[in-house]
């Protein structure tokens, strides 16, 4: 259905289609010591992990298990767009907003928004035995609170 004053988008036919068994699957955790608020990119770590994997086709689940740091997939070329993003954050969940949850200290209820706004878990498609990222992707997880934190992610591969 057309929308009135917009054109709608074309899509075009299935490129590559291939389908098969899932044969093999992988599993393993990372640490990851962050130095504070900001971006640490693990994408080097999560392809290491693929190709440890055998995987040539298939899918990556990257998962963060905390609830005040999280993961998103960003351009990894210009660190202006991580200053930006964090900028964003911190003008949709400041911190000192009279927040009732504060027991933890008044970084801990803004962190708990930031990760809601943001992803727990990224599915990242294996081609070729590569991750299937764009050019200027990079897999990041996000330190929300004020102070260094150890952060554990949990990887699962599977396909063939």
């Amino acid at each position: 259905m057309r929308q009135s004053g917009r054109s709608a988008g074309k899509i075009g036919p299935l490129d590559g289609f291939s389908a098969g068994d899932v044969t093999r699957q992988a599993s393993a955790r990372i640490t990851v010591a962050t130095p504070g608020p900001g971006f640490t990119d693990v994408t080097e770590a999560v392809a290491d992990f693929v190709a440890q994997s055998g995987l040539r086709s298939g899918l990556v689940s990257v998962f963060c298990r905390h609830t005040s740091a999280s993961l998103t997939i960003q351009e990894n070329a210009d660190p202006d767009v991580q200053t930006d993003l964090l900028s964003a954050l911190d003008s949709l969940a400041p911190r000192g907003a009279g927040y009732v949850h504060g027991a933890e200290g008044p970084d801990d209820m803004p962190a708990h928004i930031r990760t809601m706004l943001t992803d727990s878990s990224l599915s990242i498609p294996v081609s070729g035995g590569r991750l299937a990222l764009g050019t200027w992707q990079g897999i990041y997880l996000i330190e929300h609170r004020d102070r260094p934190h150890r952060r554990e992610i949990v990887l699962h591969a599977m396909g063939s």
